[in-house]
């Protein structure tokens, strides 16, 4: 026990010593969104203020948007809203750190009752995961206006999902859940991962795995080109998905990032945002909801399922030719947007032309003048009103 209490007692103080460097006294506000509750209600604002008073780091999420009629609200516990404060303080500045409850003590929590993160009952809180997330980009954004060369930009934004449910010819029932990823942000350290999940340990469902016990073909999985948001550390790709429905049935889907696009962060830009499309058997594709229960499907019919990117990390014009240049190769990135977001200048076989590109670069860099902290690629209703 009192080996147990010492280890409690060092990563307190650790932390002490964490928020003492870090976190100064003013206040810092950070805002993101959450599309849409699926009832046609949003964009919902997150806000998060983070602070500090003596040893105490102050998180605040007064601002936040009140509670909505569709299934988005997140009823954390200030305990669960202390670990995830914790972790991402331990990761970003101090991995050599210990993780236990040792610095709970030295978080204070403000969760406005009636809002997205504290509703009062009754409230539906099924969909919860677009809040979850976004938790997560307020949290990154707050953060990197305090130590923007430790923090990292917006990601994908929820726990994207498909299900495909209904009877077979031999009157089985049958139902697919499958989730999907999307773009893991550009970061301090490096690029951000492409078509990737947010939660350890997860991984696609193999292809082979939907085809044999499910009435679906696979016609298609690929990085969606452009959707990485540019930046000397390139943010993630998403996913584009091609189902061919083999039986009649119903199709739900939840996603977000559909409005509000991952912001790109220290220069980066944002990435690209989600869409989901039906094509009926010898039509065209038409565009459905990002969030939607229960869509009649037909033998034939195609599911085209796009996940958002993610942000990238620090200024497009410092990365290097050769890697834009590598992934215009790739597919990841399109000649157009290694020209505008890097100023990248292509032979015709996709080769850098290094001193093209170094005067394109110069010329931009003048015309821009500084990178900015964040790129939101977004205007919020309150902002387009004011305009207005």
């Amino acid at each position: 026990m009192a080996a147990c209490d010492m280890l409690l007692l060092r990563t307190r103080e650790a932390m002490r010593q964490v928020i003492r460097k870090y976190i100064p006294e003013e206040p810092v506000s950070f805002t993101d969104w959450v599309d849409d509750d699926g009832l046609g209600n949003g964009p919902f604002k997150m806000t998060l203020t983070i602070s500090r008073r003596g040893d105490i780091a102050v998180f605040d999420w007064t601002g936040t948007d009140a509670q909505a009629e569709g299934p988005i609200n997140f009823h954390i516990h200030e305990g669960l809203c202390k670990l995830f404060f914790g972790v991402n303080m331990i990761m970003s500045f101090d991995p050599s750190m210990l993780f236990n409850e040792g610095f709970y003590d030295l978080f204070e929590i403000v969760l406005p009752e009636g809002s997205l993160l504290n509703p009062r009952f009754p409230a539906a809180l099924s969909n919860r995961l677009n809040t979850h997330t976004r938790f997560f980009d307020c949290q990154a954004g707050a953060l990197g206006k305090f130590v923007p060369q430790l923090s990292m930009a917006a990601g994908y934004g929820t726990s994207p999902h498909f299900i495909f449910s209904g009877t077979d010819k031999n009157g089985k029932y049958f139902q697919l859940m499958e989730l999907l990823f999307g773009g893991v942000p550009g970061r301090p350290k490096g690029d951000g991962f492409d078509g990737h999940a947010w939660w350890p340990l997860f991984s696609a469902t193999p292809i082979e795995y939907i085809e044999n016990y499910y009435p679906v073909l696979v016609e298609s999985y690929r990085p969606i080109e452009d959707s990485g948001g540019p930046g000397l550390h390139r943010g993630g790709a998403g996913i584009e998905k091609v189902y061919r429905l083999l039986e009649p049935g119903r199709v739900s889907i939840h996603d977000d990032r559909e409005v509000v696009p991952p912001w790109g962060i220290n220069g980066g830009l944002h990435g690209g945002t989600s869409s989901k499309w039906i094509e009926r058997a010898g039509g065209s594709p038409q565009r459905i909801p990002s969030k939607i229960d229960n869509l009649k499907v037909e033998p034939g019919d195609r599911i085209i399922y796009k996940t958002a990117g993610s942000g990238g990390w620090g200024d497009p014009l410092d990365r290097d030719p050769a890697i834009v240049a590598r992934d215009v190769r790739y597919g990841l990135v399109s000649r157009q947007q290694a020209d505008e977001g890097y100023g990248v200048v292509l032979t015709a076989d996709n080769q850098p032309d290094l001193a093209a590109t170094t005067a394109k670069r110069r010329a931009m860099k003048t015309t821009r003048g500084p990178a900015p902290q964040f790129d939101f690629g977004y205007t919020p209703p309150d902002r387009r009103q004011a305009a207005e």
